[in-house]
């Protein structure tokens, strides 16, 4: 598949919020919170870390959508108007590497910064955190990660598998002591699910009554080529790297040619992490016995540093 066809191709984000942003705001998410001299640092750095994330930009407007309800919801109560408290438990979408885990964690520093989340920590759990051995205790561990997520985000990945058991598997027991923590707690953290898009879908239909209770459901798309090359080259400035031209060649070409592997599991961006953090490894080895090596040696990636691992090779 080529990159023009990827770059066409964009599966739909379902959401309580209408993501098509209205003719009346900014062109760009957030981009009055940013030009306003009165936003808070804390709350500017965290959009611009959200903005600085590449693509996404549905996402980021959800998000724009959230805090607007959020903003003019306070606004209404200061004017003796009534302002339903909306829930924000999310589900997210997406494949691996697909930027879930970091938005997350974004939306916390958002909502904390809000005043919705007291602290805005991320905890993060997957089943084998929450589900124990006997009855009785995933109830046990599932509310521990609950207590400690209480003025955060609790982010559980991969929460279909909470359902793959069956009727007598201990996950259904998490998801009763989840399902009842976000009523009882609905004001003190945010639950956000998150998994393959498919594998989310057949989850959500478990229990007809878990829909509703996550009101902003987000799909991640997969990178374009273009979208990953931008990220790979954001990676290497932020580590005081350069790609040269023809080392940026042969990693548009390992991308392109992963992508198209027919075994699947490409990763996304977390594919071009570990190609680049092996690269800078490599490229270690190459210069080591090198002298003298020069600022401009130190800082270039060069072809022969870009290579993907073999399973037992870990350099």
């Amino acid at each position: 598949m080529n990159s023009e066809v990827r770059t066409a191709h964009r599966p739909r984000i379902q959401v309580l919020f209408d993501p098509v942003p209205p003719t009346s705001v900014p062109r760009a998410p957030f981009a009055d919170v940013l030009a306003d001299p009165a936003t808070s640092p804390g709350l500017r750095e965290a959009v611009e870390a959200l903005n600085r994330l590449i693509g996404l930009d549905r996402v980021k407007w959800v998000l724009y959508g959230v805090y607007a309800y959020l903003t003019v919801g306070q606004r209404r109560l200061e004017a003796g108007l009534k302002a339903q408290r909306q829930t924000l438990h999310m589900v997210f979408r997406g494949n691996p590497g697909t930027g879930k885990t970091t938005v997350a964690r974004l939306v916390g520093r958002l909502l904390h910064e809000m005043g919705v989340l007291a602290k805005g920590h991320l905890v993060e759990a997957e089943r084998a955190d929450l589900v124990g051995e006997y009855i009785g205790h995933t109830a046990q561990r599932t509310r521990e990660h609950i207590k400690k997520a209480l003025g955060g985000v609790l982010f559980i990945d991969e929460a279909y598998s909470l359902a793959r058991g069956g009727e007598k598997d201990f996950g259904k027991e998490a998801i009763d002591t989840l399902v009842k923590a976000m009523e009882d707690h609905r004001d003190e953290f945010v639950l956000i699910l998150a998994g393959y898009p498919q594998e989310m879908d057949a989850f959500l239909r478990v229990n007809p009554g878990l829909p509703s209770r996550f009101p902003i459901q987000l799909t991640f798309p997969d990178y374009t080529v273009d979208e990953l090359l931008a990220i790979a080259d954001q990676m290497v400035r932020d580590h005081d790297y350069v790609l040269s031209p023809t080392a940026r060649l042969k990693l548009k070409r390992m991308i392109v040619r992963a992508m198209d592997h027919p075994a699947g599991g490409f990763s996304n961006a977390r594919f071009v992490r570990n190609v680049l953090e092996r690269a800078f490894r490599r490229q270690a080895l190459r210069l080591l016995h090198k002298s003298p090596v020069t600022r401009d040696e130190l800082m270039t990636l060069l072809p022969e540093d870009l290579e993907v691992a073999e399973a037992r090779d870990i350099w």
